[in-house]
């Protein structure tokens, strides 16, 4: 080891040159150690990673168009600005992909959902394959309120839907499946209102368009968002909707008000109440607080951009942003129905 002696002012000072190495060394690690780990804690929880939203219903319709608009502007509203992809699980009006992601989606916050809003009445009613419990997802929010309408062909001799109720051969509806929520709309007209009708069960929202373009079936059910394009089209013809409104359809019978039973009118009611949670999304039960405050701040935010509110209108839709707490109360209303209710529902909902 060498050492340097020196005298000064008489004093003897002795310097370590390798100790000197040894101690700068080991400042300058302890600096790095410090700055890496006060980076990693500042890195946000979505920094580098991928979301996926998983749609429940197939490609084309009012959902899927939502979520990928989603995609396009939600990333900048989430700290760390993650890629958000779109992948389409269709099956049983959503149930397959409800069940996805109650079950096999980890609650990190990558993976969240989007589905048909007759999710929480096909619950109630405990129909087949429902493996889900909607009380228990981490609620995002949802991005519109959807006033449900049947409409018809424009084609077909029927003005009005009293003209319809008078049609000795059966009405041929489209639906996506027993929790579809218009499925559950013409199962309480065809109980109540006598409406002569039957259903064909297609894939997805956009195959049942096809099949009316086709003249396969006469008519089907629509959001309003969702029946804005044919609405202009003059194509489809609107002949009733459930007690949620909107500007264009106001003038619209209401089923409720058509129907002189109380269990009747207490049914569609219950049937309506998803309407104010038109376009729920979800994430897997336990998903971590950070991921989902995350989440639930970047829904808010983007509902609120203006360049988001510009597209969605060009594509027909309305933006109207309800908060996961508002979410939860209209779901825990719905699956707290009274059993004999929960019952008489159970019994009309067959075709």
């Amino acid at each position: 080891m060498i050492r340097e002696v020196k005298i000064m002012e008489g004093k003897i000072r002795v310097k370590d040159h390798n100790s000197r190495r040894k101690c700068l060394a080991i400042t300058c690690l302890i600096f790095i150690v410090a700055l890496f780990s006060k980076e990693l804690l500042a890195a946000p929880y979505y920094g580098g990673k991928k979301i996926t939203i998983v749609v429940g219903v197939g490609p084309g319709g009012g959902h899927d168009r939502m979520a990928r608009l989603l995609a396009k502007h939600l990333s900048k509203y989430i700290e760390g600005k993650p890629i958000i992809l779109v992948e389409n699980m269709p099956g049983a009006a959503s149930i397959i992909g409800a069940n996805h992601i109650y079950h096999i989606a980890k609650p990190d916050g990558l993976t969240i959902g989007t589905f048909e809003r007759g999710i929480p009445i096909a619950q109630l009613l405990k129909l087949e394959g429902v493996k889900y419990d909607v009380r228990k997802y981490s609620w995002i929010g949802s991005m519109a309120v959807e006033p449900s309408l049947l409409a018809i062909r424009a084609d077909l001799p029927f003005k009005t839907y009293q003209d319809v109720l008078k049609s000795k051969s059966p009405i041929m509806f489209g639906i996506t499946g027993a929790a579809d929520a218009f499925a559950q709309f013409i199962s309480l007209l065809k109980e109540f209102h006598g409406l002569t009708c039957r259903v064909v069960t297609y894939p997805s929202s956009a195959d049942v368009q096809l099949a009316v373009d086709r003249k396969e079936v006469d008519g089907r059910g629509y959001s309003l968002n969702a029946f804005r394009p044919f609405m202009d089209r003059g194509d489809m013809r609107p002949i009733i909707r459930g007690r949620v409104s909107g500007p264009e359809i106001e003038n619209l019978p209401v089923d409720e008000d058509l129907t002189t039973d109380k269990l009747g009118k207490t049914l569609m009611a219950i049937r309506s109440l998803p309407e104010q949670i038109g376009r729920p999304y979800v994430a897997p039960p336990g998903t971590s607080a950070v991921a989902l405050k995350a989440l639930r701040d970047g829904f808010l935010n983007v509902s609120k951009d203006p360049q988001f509110q510009e597209e969605s209108k060009k594509l027909m839709m309305k933006v109207d942003y309800t908060p996961p707490e508002q979410c939860m109360k209209v779901s825990d209303y719905i699956l707290n129905q009274p059993e004999d209710i929960v019952r008489e529902f159970r019994k009309y909902h067959k075709f």
